[in-house]
């Protein structure tokens, strides 16, 4: 995940970049840019899923895990969360290049999904996709917190600790709705104030893509113990070298 989340950063901050300098990019450029954003933020959820079953399977069936979470297997995970999130969005470009000109592959255009992917069927396939990702997550995430609350009142501190990691999940996943609610609000704001499109589109980058990676530190680095103990050795390190110059 944090893999896919560099990834996801970096295409995303060079699009608005891109797009910021220039205004207009060559389409097919945008196209690919595209092609890789929306498939690493889809990737996400997908990511949380995953982890949040693993979890569930190290409390609630602690003596199969070994067994059932084993490296092959993991791998193997990885591998069909990376099929699926290409689902959404690969069949997007056959699509384009069925129905639009040669031409329209060399012209400039605001890189932005709408104005590339724009044939009719292809914003109610994204509704579709959108709807039946965030529903399937959704559930894998309450299923695995319920199961995980009620065996850590049975197990102890190693069950609380999964539990928070899952509602921190669920926190992560609540800002990666943005994603799917994000192209409808961003329309209806847009036509209610024309003269901030650019404010709303800075302002849906920020919630949509950025706020939603801040998350993954602090579950897997200040919440890691071994890390914590670090930072604090480093802190205290610094501020005695600043107290006590040498």
């Amino acid at each position: 995940m944090v893999m896919n989340d560099m990834i996801q950063l970096t295409t995303v901050v060079l699009i608005n970049v891109l797009t910021y300098i220039f205004y207009t990019i060559n389409v097919s450029l945008c196209c690919f840019l595209l092609l890789i954003a929306v498939f690493t933020t889809f990737n996400t959820p997908l990511n949380l899923a995953g982890m949040a079953v693993e979890r569930y399977i190290a409390i609630c069936n602690p003596l199969q895990h070994a067994q059932i979470c084993t490296v092959r297997r993991t791998h193997v995970l990885i591998g069909l969360i990376w099929i699926f999130s290409a689902i959404p969005i690969v069949p997007d470009l056959f699509v384009i290049i069925a129905t639009e000109n040669v031409s329209f592959f060399y012209s400039t255009v605001y890189c932005y999904r709408d104005n590339v992917f724009r044939h009719p069927y292809l914003v109610e396939k994204r509704n579709f996709s959108h709807i039946t990702y965030l529903s399937f997550v959704w559930l894998s995430l309450f299923y695995t917190y319920f199961r995980i609350m009620f065996a850590a009142k049975a197990t102890g501190a190693d069950a609380r600790k999964a539990r928070n990691t899952i509602l921190l999940h669920g926190l992560q996943l609540f800002l990666c709705m943005f994603t799917y609610i994000g192209p409808l609000l961003e329309s209806l704001l847009v036509g209610l104030f024309p003269m901030l499109i650019n404010d709303l589109r800075y302002t849906s980058y920020i919630f949509i893509h950025i706020l939603p990676r801040f998350i993954s530190p602090i579950v897997y680095g200040l919440r890691d113990q071994i890390f914590c103990a670090y930072l604090k050795k480093s802190q205290i390190s610094r501020l005695a070298f600043y107290r006590y110059p040498v």
